[in-house]
């Protein structure tokens, strides 16, 4: 029994060392931050297939703060959800 634990805790570990942080935060939870380019503003954000994670952004205005941003995975059973921060600069 302790064996099988264990083969499936490494098989885990393992499984997420391919991972890129996208995928992790997309499929395992956990949260990655992403600091978007400077003097931009964030317009949209999506996942695509493949744990791409796609945003758009845009020139910020001179009128306009840099602001953080959480997008927000919320899964049907309330387990490992994700988060992505996206801060402008």
């Amino acid at each position: 029994m302790k064996l099988g634990i264990l083969t499936i805790a490494i098989a885990l570990m393992l499984g997420t060392l391919g991972c890129t942080a996208n995928e992790r935060a997309k499929h395992w939870g956990g949260t990655q931050e992403i600091a978007l380019p400077k003097d931009s503003k964030l317009v949209l954000v999506t996942w695509k297939e493949g744990g791409n994670l796609w945003y758009l952004v845009r020139a910020r205005r001179a009128d306009e703060k840099p602001e953080t941003f959480e997008f927000k995975e919320k899964s049907n059973l309330g387990m490992v959800e994700g988060t992505v921060r996206l801060v402008e600069n």
